[in-house]
């Protein structure tokens, strides 16, 4: 299949115009000044001996720039802005005077260790880095026609050819993501070298023999040049009286569960945590990191869509399946485990260990729409949209300026939103991603056109699309949908219309005549995955015709109020529920049930019903019920706790049997 642009794709959508909006008038913006106050954007104005100062934030930190970067292109095509507009041209001149004429940019090396380039490759984060400038300077020619920032992103692709293509498995990085930026490269500019580099990255990961000692080298040799960072600190501080000793603010809360050190240690030795543990064709089951995870599942099933390995895909297909039937939360979240900011075994889904970091979640949605087009099957468009209204629409608050980094379902207080994070890799991440969600509504090919999301939008009339379609969508909170279509010819097309697995019946009107549509089951308890959520039950409907001008489409959703439970070998979920409503997922939140306690009550599932505020967090549905003692419950979609100040919060709720 074919995709299409974001900004080919105009949203025009009761929800997600407000989520875009606020993404692109506030959250951009509050993102610059967090990295200017935690001194992101000094770093390379003292590489450059524009300013004197000490550099500041993780060896990763310049991969923040880049994503706000690539973030404010993404806003900037489609909302465009002369003050987003002048920040992005200062940022790339910037970053133009940073790097150096052979194409290396990597402000802890060129600060604190000049002359030194890819050491500890499994921990160092170096094309990491390189990879989301890439991808930044990408997305700026893309929103400006500007060759500037292209140029910066060919020069550092260059180099990263000279210097590792066809170089040791040793060499790959451990942190996966320029892979994916040199395969976007290489869609814009065409340079197979670009795709070669790619591929190899991806065929030879897992092939280090010896990967247990290397690391182990690699960590002591990370430490050693992390104490040689904290002296000159202290000495930089010590001549400099005005100097704080940290800009960055403090790290994300979350609740750590027994032996997760040593746990996180065994699972990096072993290779797992950066997914070096089994050649590409051999990962069949998610493992360690969950965002590196995401984005090598997301660069393989590129790499696969680009060259057309059909070698790689019983890998890719395995390991989803995997991850949706046994490692998957209810919201769509990855990561049970804090430690290392990951996978568990089968089944372990502790709802107040969850990671499930929002970074992960923005992954899967990436694998996903590679999946999508690659396969046709409506399974991962469905997965993609239930992650995206719960996993990854949790992490930016109703403002834009306060974020979550990891997810729980289950707080007691000791998690809460806040306005920046000493990683703070998910904020840019998160409207980076709201910026393209255009870009993931449709796909075609000569003769059909894939619907994979209802979201409110009106395809531009110029667009090499076999039918120019404008859609009004009603969704997440009712279910009705109207699409206008119209042919470019009079040729006969297929429309592929995806029924979510969570509709209840689903009716379609054709010029305001009723289509026949194969009616699913009506299912209320779901216990075929670990925690209840099957995409696997969504289905595209076919139809076939010869389009004529101003056809009209009829969707209607039902959003059932469906109870799910968890598979009997998820630990701690006898007698609980969570509650979901269309593609949402609700939970209970402690300031809108005051005085109860939300984790010894229980629910009368045949009590919920559904109602919407006007004045509630953006005219929200929630779901009101009532306890076994006749207390009135409260529940409101997940991705909109935690917005009113420090609360509770619990997703899976005991309940009457």
């Amino acid at each position: 299949m074919k995709e299409l642009q974001a900004s080919q794709v105009p949203i025009q959508d009761p929800f997600w115009t407000q989520q875009l909006d606020i993404n692109a008038s506030r959250a951009i913006f509050h993102q610059w000044d967090e990295l200017i106050k935690s001194g992101c954007i000094d770093n390379f104005r003292i590489v450059c001996n524009e300013i004197e100062g000490f550099r500041e934030g993780w060896v990763f930190a310049d991969s923040d720039a880049y994503k706000w970067l690539d973030a404010a292109a993404r806003i900037h095509a489609n909302h465009p802005d002369p003050k987003l507009k002048t920040l992005m041209d200062e940022l790339v001149a910037l970053l133009a005077r940073t790097q150096t004429p052979d194409g290396y940019l990597y402000t802890y090396n060129q600060f604190h260790f000049a002359g030194q380039r890819w050491v500890n490759m499994q921990i160092e984060h170096e094309l990491y880095c390189l990879g989301h400038l890439i991808e930044g300077c990408i997305s700026h020619f893309q929103a400006t026609g500007e060759n500037t920032a292209l140029a910066i992103a060919e020069k550092a692709a260059d180099l990263l050819v000279k210097d590792f293509l066809g170089g040791p498995p040793e060499h790959t990085e451990g942190h996966q993501e320029v892979e994916i930026a040199l395969l976007r490269l290489f869609q814009i500019i065409g340079h197979s070298a670009y795709l070669e580099l790619a591929r190899h990255f991806i065929e030879v990961r897992g092939r280090i023999v010896g990967f247990r000692s290397l690391y182990k080298q690699e960590v002591t040799s990370y430490e050693e040049r992390k104490a040689y960072v904290r002296k000159q600190r202290i000495r930089h501080a010590a001549t400099h009286t005005e100097y704080a000793l940290s800009k960055i603010p403090p790290d994300n809360e979350a609740k750590v569960p027994p032996h997760s050190n040593q746990r996180r240690k065994q699972n990096a030795l072993s290779g797992k945590y950066n997914q070096q543990h089994a050649p590409v064709r051999q990962q069949f089951t998610p493992e360690g990191h969950a965002v590196r995870y995401g984005y090598f599942q997301t660069a393989t099933a590129l790499l696969q869509r680009l060259t057309g390995d059909q070698s790689l895909l019983p890998a890719l297909k395995k390991s989803w399946e995997r991850m949706v039937t046994k490692r998957m939360y209810v919201t769509g979240g990855l990561g049970s485990l804090p430690g290392n900011e990951g996978f568990g075994h089968d089944y372990e889904l502790d709802p107040e260990y969850a990671y499930t970091e929002t970074c992960a979640a923005l992954a899967s949605l990436f694998w996903n729409w590679e999946m999508a087009l690659i396969t046709g099957e409506a399974k991962y468009s469905d997965l993609f949209e239930w992650q995206l209204y719960n996993a990854a629409a949790v992490g930016m608050g109703t403002d834009g300026d306060t974020y979550l980094y990891n997810n729980p379902l289950k707080v007691q207080g000791d998690i809460r939103r806040r306005a920046w994070y000493s990683v703070p890799c998910c904020p840019s991440n998160l409207s980076r991603t709201w910026a393209h969600i255009g870009k993931y509504i449709y796909s075609y090919e000569q003769d059909a056109v894939w619907i994979h999301q209802f979201i409110g939008n009106a395809i531009q009339a110029n667009v090499d699309i076999p039918l120019k379609i404008s859609m009004q969508s009603s969704l997440p909170f009712d279910g009705m949908v109207t699409i206008q279509v119209n042919p470019n010819t009079p040729n006969p097309v297929c429309l592929y219309l995806r029924r979510p697995c969570w509709s209840g019946n689903f009716r379609v009107k054709l010029n305001g005549e009723h289509l026949p549509v194969n009616q699913p089951e009506i299912l209320t308890i779901f216990e075929s995955t670990a925690q209840g959520y099957d995409p696997r039950q969504s289905q595209f409907l076919e139809i076939k015709r010869v389009w004529q001008a101003d056809d009209k489409l009829e969707i209607e959703f039902e959003l059932p109020i469906q109870v799910r439970r968890a598979h009997p070998k998820v630990k701690g979920h006898s007698g609980k529920v969570a509650i979901t409503r269309g593609p949402l997922v609700y939970c209970l939140e402690s300031i809108d049930n005051p005085g109860l306690d939300l984790f010894n009550i229980q629910l009368n599932p045949s009590s919920l019903h559904a109602e919407t505020d006007p004045d509630m967090l953006g005219a929200i549905t929630m779901l009101k019920a009532e306890g076994s003692n006749g207390e009135q419950l409260v529940l409101i979609p997940y991705y909109r706790w935690g917005n009113r100040g420090p609360s509770q919060m619990n997703v899976w709720i005991d309940t009457i049997q």
